[in-house]
């Protein structure tokens, strides 16, 4: 088995996901990543040249079969599993008042079931090589915003984080969740239009998630909040 470190991250051909997979390949690293996309997946993996320590798989974050075979292929592939980063997630951008229920439920399994199966499929090859989970919050799982259900599936998040957390120490498996304030990805597509104010790069997210992963054995970093200069809630 290789002494290279081996990151899985769920939705991880574009956006922050993407951006946290190039800094671990260009920094020698394993990468599996997944999503629901295969042409997406493909063109991600093109765009890196197709490198040998890249292994894309189709799934579904929020579905259990899929996450438990997306380890499984991870641990076939590179023989370990050091970090799983829990980052696949949307939002349908509407109100608990005023929306549409139709999109609320693939949501809500998405972003608060997904990092749960992704935790419970990992664990014991992460007991094994005492590595990480990263969950990727968000600030809105700390700041409420009128009628938001995305953000309600994000304070969920936060307190799996810490849930899992008090568990999982015991076994020498760290965790942090990482919470990003506004970030300029695919996450807005279906807003119509980008936020006001000044917006974080994905990039600069993946320096956040790489740093916290690289912190030395017996330091744990429970919880990040990364906002743009100039975001106040």
């Amino acid at each position: 088995m290789s002494d290279t470190a081996v990151t899985l991250i769920t939705g991880g051909g574009s956006g922050i996901g993407a951006a946290v997979a190039r800094r671990l390949l260009e920094s020698g690293q394993r990468v599996a990543v997944t999503g629901r996309g295969q042409e997406r997946l493909r063109a991600f993996g093109a765009e890196l040249g197709d490198p040998e320590g890249l292994l894309t798989i189709r799934g579904n974050a929020a579905d259990h079969g899929d996450v438990a075979a997306a380890v499984e292929a991870t641990l076939k592939r590179f023989g370990r599993l050091d970090t799983v980063v829990a980052n696949a997630g949307f939002a349908t951008h509407d109100s608990v008042a005023e929306g549409d229920p139709a999109g609320w439920t693939e949501m809500v399994l998405t972003n608060v079931l997904g990092p749960a199966l992704l935790i419970r499929a990992s664990i014991d090859a992460l007991r094994e090589s005492r590595g990480r989970i990263v969950l990727v919050g968000s600030v809105a799982g700390f700041v409420n915003t009128p009628g938001n259900i995305y953000g309600a599936t994000k304070w969920a998040v936060t307190g799996l984080a810490e849930n899992t957390r008090r568990e999982v120490t015991q076994w020498g498996v760290g965790v942090t969740l990482i919470a990003p304030g506004r970030v300029e990805t695919p996450f807005w597509d279906g807003n119509g239009a980008l936020p006001p104010g000044d917006l974080l790069t994905a990039d600069q997210i993946a320096d956040s998630v790489v740093w916290a992963m690289g912190q030395p054995a017996g330091v744990d970093v429970n919880t990040v909040v990364v906002r743009p200069l100039g975001q106040p809630n």
